[in-house]
């Protein structure tokens, strides 16, 4: 990588966990409903993800997303907007945190069933190589969805039919607030279910920004160069609770671990020490970027704050392609509950 490149991940790292920690303190405030659920501590897995995509390539998560919705392209606003539930988010408000998508950025939103993306992303896995193309799909996931049957029924038929499908999945030791011990039959690692499936598997430590890029593309090499999928583990941590709202993530996990993976194994603060090795950063530009990517967060608050309520009207757009655009089949059956005509 160029040290430009270098110096761009580590600002993309940064800027999520700015837009994070703003998220955080504004729900708290009550400027926020619903959940929020946020990456801060996994940032590296994100981030990497995105820089070995391509223009062809496809990405879509779990309900830990808003990192890799940030790393896509997304703008601050609109996220911002969303999760404040104001028309100007970037699902017209009307998701909030399991809704951050953009299909001009191929990214295809944050799923809050576990592995329900799974199948999703096997299908434009299986799309892009029915039509001949060289692109590749890129699942992000927890370790709680490697349990749900339609994960393996994804794994299933990507090793079938060779599928360039990469599911990437954050272990961070806790599906919400049990331990991968107490919640999963395994030998070694997660990922080793993937042989079951005759298919390729990895693990690495997601807090070693550079070896999940490097673990990533192989993978993709693999999937495009062979149509082969891969299930690559990284090994990770979330320095807060499964959301906001979880009060016991001090009590299943120690206070005293938390603040070892803090010190110790901070994605953002170990390839700063990498980039200052090398000459790439010092002390003055790390600030500016820090607050650079604060003064990004506080403007999308402004946005979103300034943002406009949604219309009552505004509720059923959106919803169903048939009504919104008034064709035949919208005037059969029953996309609502009720029997009235739908308003024009």
């Amino acid at each position: 990588m160029s040290g430009e490149m270098k110096i761009h991940l580590f600002r993309e790292m940064v800027r999520i966990r700015r837009f994070e920690q703003t998220c955080i303190k504004r729900y708290s405030q009550g400027d926020m409903g619903g959940f929020l659920i946020t990456t801060i501590g996994q940032e590296a897995t994100s981030v990497a993800i995105r820089s070995v995509m391509t223009e062809e390539d496809h990405s879509i998560s779990g309900p830990r997303g808003l990192g890799l919705a940030l790393a896509s392209g997304m703008s601050m606003d609109s996220m911002m907007a969303e999760l404040y539930g104001k028309a100007g988010g970037c699902n017209k408000g009307k998701g909030g945190v399991f809704s951050m998508m953009s299909p001009k950025h191929h990214h295809w939103g944050s799923y809050p069933i576990a592995a329900a993306q799974t199948p999703i992303a096997l299908g434009f896995g299986f799309a892009m190589k029915y039509r001949g193309g060289d692109g590749v799909a890129f699942c992000l996931m927890g370790d709680g969805a490697m349990n749900q049957g339609v994960f393996h029924e994804s794994l299933n038929l990507a090793g079938l039919f060779d599928i360039p499908v990469v599911y990437v999945v954050e272990n961070n030791n806790f599906a919400m607030g049990t331990s991968v011990e107490r919640s999963s039959a395994f030998k070694d690692h997660l990922a080793k279910r993937a042989e079951g499936y005759d298919i390729d598997w990895d693990v690495v430590e997601g807090w070693d920004l550079l070896a999940v890029r490097e673990k990533l593309t192989e993978a993709r090499e693999r999937a495009q160069r062979l149509s082969r999928p891969t299930v690559l583990e990284v090994q990770t941590y979330r320095f807060y609770g499964f959301t906001v709202a979880d009060a016991n993530h001090k009590v299943y996990r120690s206070p005293e671990e938390i603040e070892f993976h803090k010190e110790h194994r901070d994605p953002i603060k170990l390839w700063a020490e990498v980039l200052k090795s090398e000459g790439l950063l010092d002390d003055r530009l790390e600030t500016q970027i820090h607050k650079e990517a604060k003064q990004e967060a506080m403007a999308a608050v402004s946005f979103a704050a300034m943002s406009r309520e949604p219309r009552k009207e505004e509720i059923i757009e959106g919803v169903y392609w048939e009504c919104d655009h008034e064709s035949e089949a919208s005037e059969q059956g029953r996309h609502f509950f009720n029997d009235e005509k739908l308003p024009r």
